[in-house]
């Protein structure tokens, strides 16, 4: 998770990071339909690695009763026993498949390239992230859904522009 600058950048993540990846995904969609390419998702937790199996069970567990939970009351006091768990990292994948060739796009990193200004991929995580700030129409309090597309449409064009080509695509 990148770190961010101020606390009214991650408010605004907050706000953009759902229509980022709506937009993402259907940029998604747009490219496999006019590429040879196939593509799947995959999710998968990843745990740090000092949970142990039960803390992982509890987890699990918990989890499962905050969605049965009858009342606020029962609800904060999963919630705290949740707080005091290791938390697992939830990842989403594009898998890319064409013959024999396989990609792996982390889903949530073309988000964050979307939301952010300048962002720079894992491996640099000590250094803050600030929201695209041409994203948003702060005179009226929203999204600018134009400027939100142009720019996941322009980010998934470049990720299909750098795949290998196919068999299908020729040397052409």
């Amino acid at each position: 998770m990148p770190k961010f600058s101020t606390q009214r950048d991650w408010q605004l993540a907050q706000a953009l990071m759902q229509p980022a990846l709506i937009r993402v995904i259907d940029n998604i969609r747009k490219q496999l339909e006019a590429s040879s390419w196939q593509g799947s998702y995959q999710t998968e937790q990843v745990w740090p690695t000092d949970a142990t199996p039960a803390q992982k069970q509890q987890f699990e567990d918990l989890q499962g009763q905050i969605r049965q939970a009858q009342s606020v009351a029962e609800i904060d006091q999963i919630e705290q026993q949740l707080a005091l768990l290791p938390t697992p990292t939830p990842l989403y994948e594009l898998q890319l498949k064409a013959g024999n060739q396989l990609q792996t796009v982390d889903v949530w990193q073309l988000c964050y390239q979307v939301c952010f200004r300048d962002y720079t991929p894992p491996g640099d995580e000590d250094y803050p992230v600030a929201v695209d700030s041409q994203l948003l129409n702060e005179e009226a309090g929203s999204i600018d859904w134009d400027k939100l597309d142009e720019k996941a449409s322009q980010i998934i064009g470049h990720i299909f522009e750098q795949l290998p080509p196919t068999e299908a695509q020729g040397e052409g």
